[in-house]
Formats: C-alpha cells, structure tokens, sequence
C-alpha cells in the first residue's frame, strides 16, 4: 500500500511536482586554512634555522575585495562533496595529496560575502614544507606563505547563576616580509546548564578578505588544543628529524618556550630512533629519528 501525505500524494509524486526554487538556498564553498612550519635564515650559521609557523593565503584577482589576501577555496561543484572540494583545491595549491586534512567548521552568516548567502565549509591542512609547490588559482594573482602570530589579551570572565560568559579579544598577525595584515577577534562563550555556546566575532581586520581572519583563528586555536593529545604535529615535520626540531613545531604551534627535558618526557613516544644523523654545519651532528605514529 502506497503511503500518502497530508495532500494526498505518494513520494513519486510529491516529488515530480516539488520546486527547489521556491526556497532560499545558499552556494557552498570550502577554504582551506593550509599549515606549514618553515625554517628561517640564521646569521649565525652554528645556530639550528628556527621555524614559523606559517598559513598560505592567496591574492585575489577580481571582485570582491580584488587585490586583497583570503584563503585558496572555492565553490563546492553540484558532482562533489565539500571534502572532495577541499582536496581538489589542496591539489590545485600545493600540488600534492594525500596529506592530513580535517574539517573545522561551517561558517554560514548570511552577510559574510557580499555577493549572496554563501556557507563556508572550512578545513586545516597541515604540510611538510619540503614537499609544497605552491600556484595560484585561475581567480587568483599569486600565492604566499604569511608567518602567523595569535596572541590574546583583554580576557575577561563574567558568572552568571547558571554558568558564565567568558570574553577573549585575540590579535592576529600575518606578514610576509613584503605586507603586514592585521586582525582583532573576540571570542566570546558562554556557558549554561544545557551547554557551551561559542562565538567568533571580527572586532577589525586590516587587508583580510571576507570572514578569513575569523577562520583562521578558529583553525590557529584548533592546532594548539590537539597538538596536546594527539600526533598532529608530525604531520609538519619531515620524514627524518631531530628531537629538536620537533620541539621547535610544538614551541610554534603553542607560542612558547617549552623545557627540553619535559618535552621530551612527553612527547618522545612519538619518535623513533634511527641510525642516522644530521648533516648541519657547524655543529656536532644529532640523531635522527623518524615519526612513530600513535595509532600503530
């Protein structure tokens, strides 16, 4: 027996009369907030490079905000998933695949780009350095790595009788040399009996296109909270390195210095030792050691 609605139609003809235009329906794209961790040039050529934690942004070739610096992404197609647009834009950037890649979130206000209602399914990419050959998109002028600083101040914390309201302002930094783009943002949450409640708000933002600056902060945070109880920061680090070096991808992760010996403690079961070492000038060679993954 064939089960109607309250109009009296089966699927099948529910179906063939229905009209998707008849609702407001948003376009989806997928940004990808793409990690790395490069070594800086050292006058002193005994001293390790240091490293920096950096974000590719690309420069925008047309409207809106042309000239100004966003997030490589794009339009999800009507044949892919966001993840499959994700992946393909990975691809287009970077030229490679096959890295570590998670969704962060869903940014949906209605206002967030000024030509119509389009949803952002954000993700973070993290990748080895040595591996990237970064290329701008057909809609973009060029591609760039931008050093990333988040520091937070003006923290404040309000009780309320069935919880709190927790206010951080974050400051965001990228340069890349050439350019220094800026950005505030407030990170409110607030907790109640039924739950925690977050939101990201852009105070200002300086020569950042749409709501980027928001993401990357959310994808800047995400990084430091697992980078604690995870391995995800192997995936920054290349194939054969030093205990040092590694320490380095956490002290730019988490912006600050950590004591040798409680991170190695910590964090030498995620390497494995080797019989090889390392080649640089001017020092005694360390030992190297190969990434052992928590989940084997």
């Amino acid at each position: 027996m064939e089960i109607r609605d309250k109009n009296g139609l089966t699927e099948e003809e529910f179906l063939a009369q229905y009209s998707p235009g008849d609702y407001v329906r948003p376009s989806v794209a997928a940004d990808m907030v793409i990690f790395t961790a490069k070594a800086c040039k050292e006058d002193n050529y005994r001293k390790l490079p240091q490293k920096k934690l950096q974000i590719l942004l690309i420069k925008r070739g047309g409207h809106p905000y042309i000239n100004t610096w966003a997030l490589p992404g794009g339009f999800v197609n009507p044949d892919e998933t966001t993840e499959q647009a994700a992946k393909r834009e990975l691809l287009e950037e970077t030229g490679i695949d096959n890295i570590y890649l998670e969704q962060l979130y869903t940014f949906s206000e209605p206002d967030r780009d000024p030509r119509m209602w389009v949803m952002s399914c954000s993700y973070m990419a993290l990748v080895d350095s040595e591996k990237i050959n970064i290329s701008a998109g057909d809609d973009a002028k060029c591609a760039e790595w931008f050093n990333v600083s988040l520091k937070s101040e003006n923290s404040s914390v309000q009780e309320k009788n069935d919880g709190f309201i927790s206010v951080t302002d974050y400051i965001l930094s990228l340069d890349n040399n050439d350019e220094q783009l800026n950005a505030k943002i407030r990170l409110t949450k607030t907790r109640t009996d039924t739950g925690m409640d977050t939101k990201y708000e852009i105070i200002s933002s300086d020569g950042l296109a749409f709501d980027h600056a928001k993401i990357i902060t959310f994808a800047v945070l995400r990084l430091r909270g697992k980078v604690t109880y995870t391995d995800i920061a192997l995936n920054l680090v290349p194939e054969y390195f030093t205990l040092t070096e590694l320490q380095q991808i956490y002290e730019i992760i988490l912006d600050k210095e950590l004591l040798k010996a409680p991170f190695r403690r910590k964090y030498s079961i995620l390497a494995e030792e080797t019989e090889m070492f390392s080649k640089y000038a001017g020092h005694r060679p360390s030992k190297l050691f190969r990434k052992k993954w928590l989940t084997e």
